[in-house]
């Protein structure tokens, strides 16, 4: 022990730049490690600890219905709490956009027997007072207003709202009120920022209370209240307690969504940011293999050779080992703690992309689950490696096998290829024995990871851009939503209006929607059914298996609809509308609907308008969706439009359309996007280091071979072109493997994100990305060879012979 720590003082002084270089390797490749295992760990587990802390919703129930009373439904054996809200879009924030302020709470259980959140500054609202408001992460942050800031509300009079004229937010003649912010809080579904909205702001149940005729109205006018409740059991007695509504309200229309099973979506969402962040430790767990292993091995061998002359002197075997792997080995602990130290430093940036969205404790994390695992294994990894090379410098010395030849090699010999070329494949492809080794395996391996990490990156990210831009992808084939009727009352003449608008020579395609909810056999699951009733053209309709249905006794359901009721194309699923007798459907495709009030584009279906009488009568909502000819403008062409109708239809006055909102999923996959871009870009810094190392390491190991061309008459622009030979073949080869590996894995995972969306799969082409890489890979392969070719061309052939 005592010479193995005199060793250690020695080396320490004279090398210790090259140990605190190599410290600071280890630190970076740990700490990037299990920086991203950690942030992988705590972005999967997001939405679970959020629920947990808070009193989540178990399910939201639309009655939509003006005066409903919802004493009946509180009163169900599986209630444990419900508070309700008003269904208005007739209020507004001054200087703030439409969307900023959330459903008003109307009553005072809301954040506190259910919702509670979690509360990252101030407090939650006083639930009597009419002047306070919380507001979510995203709200404090873009439109900078937080605790003790102020946002002035104006409301709409109680004729507007029983009118229907509260639409035009600059029109409101109501109440006009300074709200005072006095928290910033987070819960599942009441507070909750969206990946597609810049946060919203919740005012205090005071308001409502004090406000009721603003927000509610009165009559047939009325706005709707409807109901988050939270269940005792949790998500399984969501089925029980959709039963027992219909029953207690004699109603089957009744939407009860299942919000656990609905925020599945975001933890799927969540999940797949979770791996990729794995998949880049991993890479960056290959590149330390790849970079630093030979750094340690080098290190180690040349400790050992130093001390061999020691045993001479009586120096054990073991004792030179442990006197060779002591420097690194310390390297590698103290960068263990310092990439231990950063990875705990980096967690404030973590989770990210929609699990940012619900981290309950956002900041600094030390996740001892990892981190302490992680400093032991990268310990252990270094030590073994050092002790390892320790053992092989001891028979350095000792005869070592032949080397595989490269059948490539022969072949470009045989060839009559000029000798530098011949000589630079050989570099490229053989790797020697001895002294003269070098490391080609991982150089061939870094160059295939490196181009297809970089253009299996940029075919997802055109994968990405592609469903971003087309909103068709998610099945949003139409641009324009116009609403006609609502609560089974037409607003006006809707038939005439919609063959009016069927006649505008700027619209391609029109379907006449009724939409409605239906109950599946057992109660467990809500169906969002829209009847399929073109009016000249019909809406064209995303469907990803099977066909539109053709008759009454056919269905399309979306493919959420169709997991949740485990049924696929051709099996028959039983569903139950008002008219309150069961009928049975076969599913003739799965595809995508309309984005509405309470479904996504993936939950809900397709009937034919026959189909719809047989489940329904009545509607919830009346709508017209319209396909615009390509080029044109919806909000040009949208008011031009409806201005068209009113003209033409008097009855119609007060029709306007909206553009269809932009899908949930367009922003979570936008928030993707980025990670593997740097995953392709890490395996590309690893592809350079992996080649320069080995351009480098060839020199000076095989500086003899080198040495005796020279002397046989090979010229120093010779000697140059051996090194770019190397350089080239290795990324030709990397080429060669890495292009249709990078494009098929890229297409690969692109299909797995479709799936987990879901939404229609167009394989991703990365053009440019395909063109450039070859010329790309090339250029820098031949960048790298630069000086360890003028390295090579200055060889002291005199000096290299005699020493060897």
């Amino acid at each position: 022990m005592t010479i193995v720590l005199a060793w250690l003082r020695l080396d320490l002084r004279r090398r210790w730049r090259s140990l605190a270089v190599l410290a600071l390797l280890v630190a970076i490749a740990s700490g990037t490690v299990m920086t991203a295992l950690a942030g992988a760990r705590r972005g999967a587990s997001a939405l679970t600890r959020l629920q947990d802390r808070t009193l989540a919703a178990t399910a939201a129930v639309y009655a939509n219905t003006p005066g409903f009373d919802w004493g009946a439904i509180r009163a169900l054996p599986e209630v444990e709490a419900l508070t309700t809200f008003v269904v208005t879009y007739s209020n507004a924030l001054e200087g703030l956009p439409d969307g900023a302020i959330s459903f008003p709470p109307a009553d005072d259980a809301a954040m506190r027997t259910i919702e509670r959140p979690v509360v990252f500054a101030g407090r939650v609202f006083d639930p009597a007072r009419v002047d306070e408001a919380v507001v979510t992460p995203k709200f404090a942050r873009n439109y900078h207003k937080g605790v003790g800031d102020t946002v002035v509300l104006r409301m709409p009079t109680p004729q507007q709202v029983t009118n229907g004229d509260a639409t035009d937010r600059w029109r409101l003649a109501g109440p006009r009120l300074t709200l005072h912010i006095v928290g910033v809080v987070r819960s599942p579904w009441q507070a909750r920022d969206a990946p597609n909205s810049d946060g919203i702001l919740l005012p205090s149940p005071g308001l409502t209370a004090r406000y009721r005729a603003n927000l509610v109205g009165g009559g047939a006018g009325a706005e709707y209240v409807n109901a988050i409740v939270r269940l005792h059991g949790g998500e399984s007695a969501v089925a029980a307690f959709r039963q027992h509504v219909a029953k207690v309200t004699g109603r089957s229309d009744i939407e009860v969504v299942n919000l656990p099973d609905q925020q599945r979506e975001a933890q799927r969402a969540s999940t797949f940011e979770a791996r990729c962040l794995l998949a880049f430790g991993g890479a960056a767990l290959v590149a330390a293999l790849f970079l630093i292993g030979p750094a340690i091995v080098r290190y180690t061998a040349a400790s050992g050779t130093e001390l061999q002359t020691m045993r001479a002197l009586g120096l054990t075997p073991r004792q030179a080992v442990g006197a060779a792997a002591a420097s690194v080995i310390g390297a590698g602990l103290a960068g263990a703690a310092i990439g231990s130290v950063g990875a705990i430093a980096a967690s404030r940036w973590f989770p990210l992309g929609t699990a940012a969205l619900l981290e309950s404790s956002p900041g600094v994390s030390v996740d001892w689950t990892v981190l302490g695992p992680g400093f032991v294994g990268v310990t252990l990894l270094v030590s073994g490696a050092a002790t390892a090379s320790g053992w092989l410098a001891r028979g350095a010395t000792r005869p070592t096998a032949t080397s595989r030849r490269s059948g490539i090699a022969r072949a470009a010999a045989r060839a009559g290829l000029p000798v530098p070329v011949v000589i630079g494949t050989r570099f490229a492809l053989e790797s020697g024995r001895g002294r003269a080794a070098v490391p080609v395996r991982p150089a061939l391996i870094g160059a295939v990871a490196g181009v297809l990490g970089i253009l299996a990156a940029f075919t997802f990210a055109r994968g990405v851009s592609d469903a971003a831009s087309k909103p068709e992808r998610f099945g949003q084939t139409f641009q324009l939503v116009g609403y006609v009727g609502l609560s089974s009352e037409d607003f006006g003449p809707a038939d005439w209006l919609s063959a009016e608008l069927a006649k505008s020579p700027d619209v391609s395609a029109l379907d006449d929607a009724r939409l409605a909810v239906a109950t599946a056999s057992g109660g467990n699951t809500s169906v969002s059914l829209y009847s399929y009733r073109p009016v000249g053209t019909g809406v064209p309709v995303v469907i990803t298996s099977g066909r539109m249905p053709m008759s009454a006794d056919e269905v399309v359901l979306a493919p959420r609809s169709a997991s949740a009721l485990h049924v696929r194309r051709d099996d028959t699923v039983r569903l139950t509308g008002n008219t309150g007798a069961p009928v049975a459907l076969v599913v003739s495709g799965i595809g995508f609907v309309p984005e509405g009030p309470h479904n996504t584009y993936a939950d809900g279906g397709w009937v034919t308008a026959a189909g719809y009488n047989r489940l329904f009568t009545g509607f919830d909502y009346h709508e017209v969706l319209v396909t615009l000819r390509p080029g044109l403008d919806p909000t040009a062409v949208g008011p031009a439009l409806a201005k068209d109708v009113t003209t033409a239809l008097p009855e119609a006055q007060g029709f306007a359309f909206d553009v269809p909102i932009e899908p949930t999923q367009v922003a979570e996959i936008r928030q993707v996007r980025t990670l593997p871009i740097v995953l392709g870009l890490f395996l590309g810094l690893l592809a350079v280091g992996a080649v320069g190392h080995a351009l480098a390491t060839a020199v000076r190991r095989r500086r003899q071979d080198l040495a005796v061309l020279r002397a046989l008459g090979m010229t120093r622009r010779q000697c140059r072109w051996v090194v770019i030979t190397q350089a080239t073949v290795l990324a030709v080869v990397g080429l060669i493997v890495g292009v249709p590996l990078g494009l098929a894995l890229g297409r690969t995972v692109w299909r797995v994100v479709a799936d987990y969306a879901p939404l229609q799969y167009a394989a991703p082409l990365a053009l440019w990305t395909l063109v450039l890489i070859a010329p790309a890979a090339l250029l820098l392969s031949n960048l790298l060879a630069a000086w360890p070719g003028h390295r090579a061309a200055r060889l002291r052939i005199a000096n290299v012979l005699r020493s060897e």
